[in-house]
Formats: C-alpha cells, sequence, structure tokens
C-alpha cells in the first residue's frame, strides 16, 4: 500500500527552486502537463503554483540566496514545525531555515539529516499540500540517496517516525504501513562527489514517452527508462536548469 493523501511525517508537498521561473512553467507544462499560476502579492516573491487539471501538485520559487543550488525541495506534513526543528537539531541534524509562517497558509521550515540532506517541513493551516498524490502528473515517491544509510534509519526514525522496510537489497520508508519513499547509496547512483539529497518522483502514465519529451524539451536524461526487480520501471531527468527529478510509471509500487 501506498500514501494518496496528506499524512503527518509523510510527503506533502515538493518545491522547485530554480534561475528561471518562466522557463521553468514551459518546460514541466511540456514535460507533465501542468498549469502553472504565479501569486501576484509583491510578498509572495513570484511564487508559482503548478496543477494538473484543477489539483495543485507542487510549486516553483525564485533562488532567493547566493549560492543555493537549483533544485528540488521534498516537504513532509508535521503539526508542529517547531517542535519538529527541535527534535531534528537534537538528533543530529541542522536547521536550514528556521520556523516561519507564510501568510495564513502554514509554517514551514527547511532542515537537513546529520549527512545534509535538505528537506522542509509543514505546518499547514490554510493550505495543506498537495492535493493529488500517486497519480500521473503527480508526487508518487521520494528517494534518500545518502552515503551514510545507519544514520538516516536512526535520524527519520527517531524525528518523523517513520517505519523502516527492506525490500530486497532496497529499503523503504513508510507511515503505518503505508510505503512512501525509499533510500539508495549516493555512491550507487551518482559520483562519488554528490552530496547527500532528496530526490521526487512523479507518477506517469508512460515512463518511455514522458522520458522522450523531458530529452526534446530541453532536459538531459541520467538514468533511461529502467526495470527495478519487482518494481516500476523508473527514468531519472535534469531539467534545462540544473534540477534533477525522477519519474515512474503510475500505478506500480517503487
Amino acid at each position: 500500500m501506498k500514501i494518496t493523501e496528506i499524512t503527518p511525517g509523510a510527503p506533502c508537498w515538493v518545491e522547485l527552486g530554480t534561475s528561471d521561473l518562466a522557463a521553468a512553467a514551459v518546460y514541466y507544462r511540456e514535460v507533465f502537463g501542468w498549469h502553472a499560476e504565479t501569486d501576484p502579492r509583491a510578498a509572495a516573491g513570484g511564487y508559482t503554483l503548478f496543477s494538473v487539471g484543477d489539483a495543485r501538485v507542487a510549486a516553483a520559487t525564485p533562488l532567493y540566496a547566493p549560492g543555493q543550488p537549483t533544485a528540488w525541495t521534498v516537504t513532509f506534513a508535521t503539526g508542529d514545525a517547531e517542535a519538529l526543528a527541535a527534535a531534528a537539531t537534537e538528533a543530529g541534524g541542522s536547521v536550514l531555515v528556521g520556523p516561519r509562517d507564510v501568510f495564513d497558509l502554514g509554517r514551514f521550515a527547511v532542515l537537513a539529516d546529520p549527512a545534509g540532506a535538505a528537506f522542509a517541513v509543514w505546518q499547514a493551516r490554510g493550505f495543506a499540500g498537495a492535493e493529488l498524490l500517486n497519480a500521473p502528473g503527480a508526487l508518487g515517491w521520494v528517494e534518500l540517496a545518502t552515503g551514510d544509510a545507519e544514520s538516516a534509519v536512526a535520524f527519520y526514525s527517531r524525528v518523523l517516525g517513520w517505519t523502516v522496510r527492506a525490500h530486497g537489497a532496497y529499503t523503504r520508508w513508510g507511515i503505518g504501513g503505508a510505503d512512501f519513499g525509499g533510500m539508495s547509496t549516493v555512491e550507487a547512483r551518482d559520483r562519488e562527489d554528490v552530496r547527500p539529497h532528496w530526490l521526487p518522483y512523479f507518477a506517469v502514465e508512460s515512463v518511455d514517452g514522458t522520458e522522450a519529451r523531458a530529452a526534446e524539451s530541453g532536459g538531459m536524461v541520467l538514468m533511461a527508462p529502467t526495470d527495478v526487480p519487482d518494481g516500476p520501471r523508473i527514468a531519472v531527468v535534469r531539467d534545462p536548469q540544473g534540477a534533477v527529478f525522477g519519474i515512474h510509471q503510475a500505478g506500480t509500487e517503487g
């Protein structure tokens, strides 16, 4: 079973930090068919929502700080952003952006695990998060790439209460028996100089068709469509600005 609705501790949103919002909106429309709508309020700083039909599934923001990488950030739901930030620090992680309000929509913080993999947490008020999960065009899986699996298991189990189970040589994360992500080693997929990170996977109707559109629209294919043993068909792509994301066949177990 996989998580299909907002659940405390599980992924609830995904956000792209990009050097070119307009180009990103065009690219992801070509790849996923997303409709982009930019918040007109000056205080929103160009925050742009991506939707599948009427369902909001992701967002994009400009890069706010010097040296900030162009990347996707995975966000996990919480009932108390302050408490979770404190728990992350106590467990050996760090707070990159302290808890703060986003209008009347909710409260967020950006944290990092002990190995440095960054992620966000969201305490919902007026906005709960993704209005569609595990459906074509929506977030379907998240994967931690790390060089210290033992530390990651200890950290996320303690801080976010995740269950951990083995699926062959692959480790899966879950909440209450429902899986939402997994873990791989940095060296298993990337160069050794790639830092620990979270990678979002979006569900698609056709991995091969989506991968082709992603490449034709200016992206770079990092992992060609591949069938995972006892798992889905997947691919990994870098968008034209450098943000990396995965895709997987909708309706298959991750």
